[in-house]
């Protein structure tokens, strides 16, 4: 009892998000409500985490993916826990050893960020690129002006300068720059973190430096709503590109492009096989409104809810799925060559340290079952709305209309909570 008491009147535990994340005054009134608040016995407190680590600072990878699922993560310790539930450290490491990593891979973005500059001088200038500097055939474009972040004339390689002609990759990375510099920007600029030029140019030189690694990617909208949240928790630029760099593996395929189809849209295939098993009805209800391809739900996908929920919902329903889905051999998973496809097991020392989501896969011993979660908080978010869909929607409008009135209102908790049970009758379909 005086445990219980010690916790309800812990500090730490009262403390308000919106504070650690404020909202410029001139936005407070449009912004979605926050409904997440730190809860005592739930939610994973900095008290709670130290005390998750062993003298030499190996992690109780149960532990903490028990308390994440039950109640989410502190503000305040958030950008060490998600570096674990994104695979960034072995949940096995010491803390020497992740200390020796972590400069590791510091100096090796120091080095990419240094390849960047030289081919962009912008590259960690505090600057932001909002036009265009090249040409699609390689032609510098001087001066290019923009009322924010403005490119000087003088800035360029001498490279470019000189007129030599550049190789087809760096053409192809120089011209996404401008794109990221527009779309960071727009990137929550209903906080006051991003009022400060610095801080928009420390998430421009994440993405463009991202661009230049993944090179059959390179950028895409809806990267920059991906990579805020972690540029603002995470302290140190290179922390955050790596985590950013993780949270990309497990999303990238959304971005995948050809000629007809970008990649998300197997997703939104998956979500109609779900939603045709689970609840026949509504989804016959949405194909004859022409919304069988369930386009209407693409955005939710691609950016992982950032319109549906307020900022720390967002990170709140993001943390929340990862605990989920978590598996104790990411980290080996995600430095193999194999990516993370994941091996099946019925070893109870590793199902104990799995998320419930993930545990659920791994019994069910079926690759062709490997759909993400979030596909199926999406059939959650439709199946709440089930009523209202099928009484109201007589067009794709009013699916539209009706799906946009959820903005700020959702549980994500919830909404995991029924996307488990989603998932489980999705499972006893399949197998009937």
């Amino acid at each position: 009892m005086r445990l219980l008491a010690c916790c309800y009147n812990d500090p730490e535990m009262q403390i308000d998000p919106d504070t650690v994340y404020p909202i410029r005054p001139d936005c407070r009134d449009d912004a979605p409500k926050t409904r997440f608040k730190p809860r005592p016995g739930l939610t994973l407190s900095p008290k709670r985490w130290k005390l998750l680590h062993n003298e030499e600072g190996v992690l109780d990878i149960a532990g903490m993916i028990k308390r994440v699922q039950r109640g989410g993560v502190h503000p305040t310790i958030k950008g060490e826990v998600w570096e674990f539930l994104l695979g960034c450290y072995d949940p096995k490491s010491t803390t020497e050893q992740r200390n020796q990593l972590r400069q590791q891979r510091r100096l090796e973005y120091e080095n990419l960020k240094t390849k960047c500059r030289e081919m962009d001088t912008t590259v960690g200038s505090g600057r932001v690129i909002t036009m265009p500097v090249i040409t699609e055939d390689g032609q510098p474009i001087e001066d290019p002006n923009s009322d924010r972040g403005a490119r000087p004339s003088s800035v360029g390689s001498e490279q470019q300068t000189s007129g030599a002609t550049l190789p087809k990759e760096v053409i192809q990375w120089k011209l996404t720059l401008h794109q990221i510099g527009l779309d960071v920007n727009r990137t929550d600029r209903v906080l006051v973190y991003y009022e400060s030029q610095a801080n928009l140019a420390r998430l421009w030189d994440i993405l463009a430096v991202y661009s230049w690694v993944d090179k059959d990617i390179g950028y895409c909208q809806g990267m920059s709503d991906l990579c805020s949240p972690i540029s603002i928790i995470l302290e140190h630029e290179a922390d955050a590109f790596w985590c950013f760099e993780r949270l990309m593996r497990r999303v990238r395929g959304n971005f995948i492009s050809t000629s007809t189809s970008i990649g998300v849209r197997a997703q939104l295939t998956t979500l109609s096989t779900i939603m045709k098993s689970v609840d026949p009805k509504l989804h016959e209800h949405l194909e004859h409104l022409d919304g069988g391809e369930y386009l209407f739900a693409f955005r939710m996908l691609m950016v992982l809810f950032r319109r549906e929920f307020s900022f720390v919902d967002t990170m709140y329903l993001w943390e929340l799925m990862w605990s989920m889905e978590y598996n104790p051999n990411l980290f080996s998973m995600l430095e193999s060559d194999n990516g993370t496809t994941r091996a099946t097991t019925n070893d109870e020392s590793v199902l104990r340290q799995c998320g419930k989501f993930e545990r659920k896969i791994l019994q069910a011993a079926k690759k062709e079952e490997e759909i993400p979660l979030s596909v199926f908080v999406v059939a959650s978010v439709l199946e709440a709305r089930n009523k209202k869909l099928l009484g109201e929607a007589k067009g794709l409008d009013d699916v539209v209309k009706i799906l946009n009135e959820i903005t700020g209102s959702l549980d994500a908790k919830k909404a995991c909570r029924e996307a488990l049970q989603i998932h489980e009758k999705y499972l006893n379909t399949v197998k009937a």
